[in-house]
């Protein structure tokens, strides 16, 4: 299993996405070296079948209280972020400076 230092994303934690299909926007909590989830959800929510060997990411969604799991290839970066609506932030983010959040606690 890959490191995410092995790991060659596009994205890190902290930063605000929009998807580009459902065109929400949202800031990434956690990223995954790969596809993480069951067979039976990819079959049943991943409708564009996006590869499951590149990076997965972990998105609180802005005004929704919902968080999801999309894979990289299918989030933009914002070029001129707001603040995120949701729950959550609080909990996992220090204060947003106007280009992203950064994580209260570093895990490991």
């Amino acid at each position: 299993n890959l490191s995410m230092e092995e790991v060659k994303t596009k994205f890190k934690i902290g930063q605000i996405i929009r998807h580009k299909l459902f065109n929400y926007t949202g800031v990434i909590f956690d990223i995954d070296p790969t596809y993480e989830g069951t067979e039976e959800w990819y079959e049943k929510v991943a409708e564009t079948k996006p590869p499951k060997d590149k990076p997965w990411c972990h998105i609180l969604v802005s005004d929704d209280e919902k968080t999801t799991y999309v894979a990289e290839k299918n989030i933009e970066e914002v070029l001129d972020p707001k603040p995120i609506n949701h729950s959550m932030v609080q909990y996992i983010f220090e204060k947003f400076d106007g280009k992203e959040y950064q994580l209260k606690f570093k895990a490991n």
